[in-house]
């Protein structure tokens, strides 16, 4: 039993407990054992009515048994078929013969795994001691039963007596008898209530998942929660919702499992899901309910005082959850919600969160996001599916390997291909994947399609673009386009992401690769002969020949024209006949002829080798939104190309490896919002790469991004920069720049500046003014100070130096109270201490300022308080170390080997609760734990890094070093998160 107040006893053995099952088709559920004269006019009687009224078919002899019937038959039946059997014992329950007979018959079935009955004994004025016999409170009975039963079959009752007070029960003595019967109902009603819900035969690499879930789910907390499970449909939702449902149901006063719950409520079918949430929970079958607004209000009030666990499977609109679990005070304390869902859109959660696919959480749910199988568990479910054995034949590895790769992860398109493959011949499997390569299985294909279903019908034009083309490419640039069309990029977006049908990783979107096919077969199956009537050609070769043929169409809208063969020109002519087309991507060739009038719906021209001059005469792509050229050679005045910048929709120029010697003139672009001129010129075209800047890039106001990455000879900025009001990101990373405008500080919505690797000697004392900085990188530059001013930088958050000139670090460094990573490793030239002031920086997570191995001669190292440290990293270089102190640092779980740290003598780890394991040390060293509880060790008890020095050492000097301090960090109580510990050039 469960009960901490009134359970006493040791624990039932966890397999008589897992042994259990729901015996609602049985006759009866509990067996009641008592003696008549003691209890059955009072506590027996209360017992047994309130069961009863709690829906529990509960056997009591007095009114079950019909007279002249016969006994023995009837009540080992009964006890066999009961799932629960509850002895009574009073004080004088051994008189009774019958009692005892019918409790070592109990214990002969629980014992011999015969029906499956638990025991649950209750202690009605008596103590467990008295029931093992180690008083005279039984003796004397038992001892008259000998005399007429024989000493044998006493024997057999006392040992049965025994036993069953070794069981964990309920003590009357010490409760009221109302309160105590309340308690046994419900921890009965718990183990009725083992509804262990049925999972495939081959459940594969869940473990870690169900880890997760149950971390998320904490469920020896009080509050009421509810728990999301996300991802796309397949992934394993509903198998990872039931195995956790199995784990944890007999912890609950009740539990329910809708499945299904999408297909479940179509046609207003919501009233039959409240009945089957009503009956599963509460034990038995409910009035009818009218309506919705009836069920509600049952749930609240016959929910609000009970510990439930209910599963949501498959749950894809708010009116679902409202008219089922809407809120948690409908909930006794204790209780779980589980939600699984392919689509997050109707639940209240943070976009921003969503947008950059990290775990979501808010204030009412916490959400899991799946993901999908690691490759050796998709091995080992599709082996088991397919071979039935958990690797494949040595003949059958190679084609393994390939079709496994077609499902990419997904546990679905595993099981339905393995399966289909069972037994099948080596000629089958090999036109198996002919046919994958071509078109993923229906049933996958079916099961995914749902997702698409539900889309409105510009989200699907964005999903369906995303699958044929622009899966990896930059968000931005997609959001111009797309926002050009009229559609709403920026929710739909987020609306694809929670539906799991796209991810976002570093800002480019990404999607599953079956999810890819199934929005190229949705567009193939448009016109599943003609491809000329389709609206979008990936193929490069079936897109050159609808183009050549001139049998273009008004449905096309998009082609993708690279990897040919030949490189061939593209004719006025022949794009006539695509009046549509608001996507191009090109590669070499040219565009000749009159184009006139062509290409106005074109927003996207992507063009790979393009020509230096092209032949096309009144080429004007008034509507073109992104323009991006790769390795193409631009001329200086920019001849044939220039029309192309004649146009204020466009938002996005991208050049890479173009070769420039100088920009355009951008004053007939002035909407530009991104600007990217990414050099990397080879030695050998040097002299072509860009060299300035054109005047008119100041008057582009609206400009959010400035790249001019790898622009060797680009050795300034114009004056001019400091008019860009609007710039978010300026990117100068391997430019040859010196210095910086002073106009530089007017840059007030600046978030990024990337200054690594560049020339620069100095920061203008104006950088001060860069009120919305966030992160600052001043990599291997020549840069020796940092002005003042940069204390200003209230914003900041990242501060990198690593490589630089860098001298010392200013006093002003205290005023950055939102920096969270500041990085100065490898300044060799980095002198004086580290400023007392750094203690003020109290958001800092990250200071790296050399590797540890530059501490050779460490000899004492003390951490102690850092509440977020959770790894150390690079502690086995410090050769020298000989003690090692590690306390209050709740969140640590991993040290790695100090076994070769031959000097070490003393490990002190000290109330490190999360510690999962001792690190391996020398023979040498003797480690010294406490406050450790899952190394065995039970607790007693700002963020400190204590180092101490032997000798006042200076940075220069610090391979000399013995012993380190750093007591300045004290106030920075998040230093450290990220695992990140490494000193080098201190004085203290």
């Amino acid at each position: 039993m469960e009960s901490k107040e009134s359970l006493i006893g040791t624990t039932l053995p966890m397999a008589v407990r897992d042994n259990i099952q729901s015996s609602l088709g049985a006759e009866f559920e509990v067996f009641l054992n008592f003696r008549g004269p003691d209890t059955r006019l009072n506590f027996a009687d209360c017992l047994y009515h309130s069961m009863d009224g709690a829906g529990i078919r509960i056997f009591r002899d007095n009114e079950e048994i019909r007279k002249g019937e016969e006994i023995n038959d009837k009540l080992e039946l009964t006890i066999k078929s009961s799932a629960i059997c509850m002895p009574i014992f009073s004080r004088n329950y051994a008189s009774s013969a019958w009692c005892l007979r019918e409790l070592a018959y109990m214990m002969d079935c629980s014992r011999n795994r015969v029906g499956k009955a638990m025991i649950l004994p209750i202690f009605f004025d008596v103590d467990p001691e008295d029931v093992k016999l180690k008083t005279r409170l039984y003796q004397d009975a038992l001892q008259r039963h000998e005399e007429k039963f024989g000493y044998d079959e006493v024997q057999r009752w006392k040992e049965a007596m025994r036993e069953v007070a070794q069981i964990k029960g309920w003590d009357l003595k010490y409760k009221g008898q109302g309160e105590l019967i309340r308690s046994i109902v419900a921890e009965v009603l718990i183990k009725l209530n083992k509804r262990d819900k049925n999972l495939p035969d081959h459940v594969v690499g869940i473990q870690d998942c169900v880890e997760d879930v149950m971390h998320l789910l904490d469920e020896g907390f009080p509050d009421v929660r509810y728990l999301v499970i996300h991802g796309m449909g397949g992934i394993g939702k509903t198998t990872l919702a039931k195995v956790v449902f199995n784990q944890i149901s007999s912890q609950f006063h009740g539990c329910s499992f809708l499945s299904n719950v999408r297909e479940a409520s179509k046609g207003g079918n919501i009233v039959q899901l409240q009945r089957q949430l009503l009956s599963e929970i509460l034990n038995f079958k409910l009035v009818e309910i009218s309506d919705s607004d009836v069920g509600i209000n049952q749930i609240k009030r016959r929910f609000r005082d009970k510990k439930v666990l209910i599963v949501l499977d498959d749950l894809n609109t708010w009116d679902q959850f409202a008219k089922l679990a809407e809120k948690r005070d409908w909930f006794g304390q204790g209780s779980r919600i589980i939600i699984t869902t392919r689509d997050t859109n109707f639940l209240p959660i943070e976009e921003e969160n969503q947008e950059n696919s990290v775990p979501l959480h808010s204030e009412e749910f916490k959400v899991y996001q799946m993901r999908e199988l690691h490759r050796c568990h998709a091995q080992l479910l599709f082996c088991r599916h397919a071979f039935r054995m958990d690797s494949p034949p040595h003949d059958y590895a190679d084609i393994s390997c390939d079709i496994i790769c077609k499902a990419s992860g997904l546990p679905l398109a595993l099981e339905v291909i393995g399966s289909s493959l069972y037994c099948k011949s080596e000629r089958f499997w090999i036109d198996t994947l002919k046919k994958l390569n071509l078109v993923p299985k229906q049933d996958v294909l079916d099961k995914l399609k749902i997702s698409f279903e539900m889309l409105e019908d510009a989200q699907r034009e964005i999903f369906l673009d995303i699958a044929c083309y622009f899966i990896g490419e930059e968000r931005t640039h997609l959001h111009y386009m797309w926002k050009a069309l009229d559609f709403f990029p920026r929710s739909d977006v987020i609306v694809l992401t929670r539906m799991s049908l796209i991810k976002i990783v570093n800002d480019r979107l990404l999607m599953h690769d079956l999810l890819r096919d199934l929005g190229r077969e949705i567009v193939r199956l448009e016109d599943p002969k003609f491809p000329k009537n389709r609206s979008r050609l990936w193929c490069p070769k079936v897109a050159l020949d609808v183009v050549q043929t001139r049998k273009g169409t008004e449905n096309i809208i998009a082609l993708k024209l690279i990897r040919l063969s030949k490189e061939p020109d593209f004719t006025s002519d022949e794009f006539s006949r695509l009046p549509s087309l608001r996507f191009l991507e090109l590669e070499g060739g040219n565009l000749v002829g009159d184009f006139k009038n062509l290409l106005s719906s074109l927003r996207w021209l992507s063009w790979h080798r393009c020509p230096s001059k092209l032949q096309a005469v009144n080429l004007y792509i008034w509507n073109l939104t992104v323009l991006k050229l790769l390795d193409s050679n631009i001329p200086e005045n920019w001849n044939g190309w220039g029309s192309f910048l004649v146009n204020h929709d466009l938002k996005v120029i991208h050049l890479m490896r173009c070769h420039l010697s100088r920009t355009p003139d951008f004053s007939t672009c002035l909407n530009l919002k991104i600007l990217v001129l990414d050099g990397h010129c080879p030695k050998s075209l040097e002299g072509q790469c860009m060299r300035e800047l054109h005047p008119s890039i100041g008057e582009m106001a609206c400009l959010t991004c400035l790249s001019l990455r790898g622009c060797h000879r680009l050795r300034k900025l114009p004056e001019s920069i400091g008019k860009l009001r609007s710039l978010l990101l300026l990117n100068l990373l391997y430019t040859r720049i010196k210095e910086l405008p002073d106009s530089i500080g007017e840059l007030k919505r600046l978030e990024e500046m990337n200054l690594g690797f560049t020339q620069i000697r100095e920061l203008p004392s104006t950088i001060g003014g860069l009120k919305s900085l966030l992160a600052l990188n001043l990599q291997r530059t020549k840069i020796t100070e940092l002005p003042p001013s940069i204390g200003y930088l209230i914003r900041l958050e990242c501060l990198l130096m690593a490589g630089s000139k860098i001298k010392e670090l200013p006093k002003a460094i205290g005023m950055l109270e939102n920096l969270k990573v500041l990085e100065s490793r490898n300044c060799k030239n980095l002198d004086g201490e580290i400023p007392s002031e750094i203690g003020r920086v109290s958001s800092l997570e990250v200071l790296d300022v050399s590797g540890l191995s530059n501490l050779g001669k460490l000899e004492e190292l003390t951490v102690r308080s850092c509440s977020q440290l959770i790894e150390i990293q690079d502690i086995e270089e410090l050769q020298s170390l000989k003690e090692l102190l590690i306390r209050k640092c709740s969140s640590i779980k991993r040290l790695p080997s100090l076994s070769k740290l031959y000097k070490l003598r003393t490990l002190h780890l000290f109330n490190c609760e999360s510690l999962q394991y001792l690190p391996d040390v020398s023979n040498a060293c003797h480690p010294s734990v406490h406050g450790c509880p899952m190394l065995g060790e039970s607790s007693d008890d700002g963020c400190e890094l204590r180092v101490r020095f032997t000798q006042s050492i200076k940075p220069k000097e610090h391979k000399e070093l013995k012993q380190l301090a750093a007591s300045s960090l004290l106030s920075a109580p998040r230093l450290h998160r990220k695992g990140l510990l490494i000193y080098q050039n201190l004085e203290v």
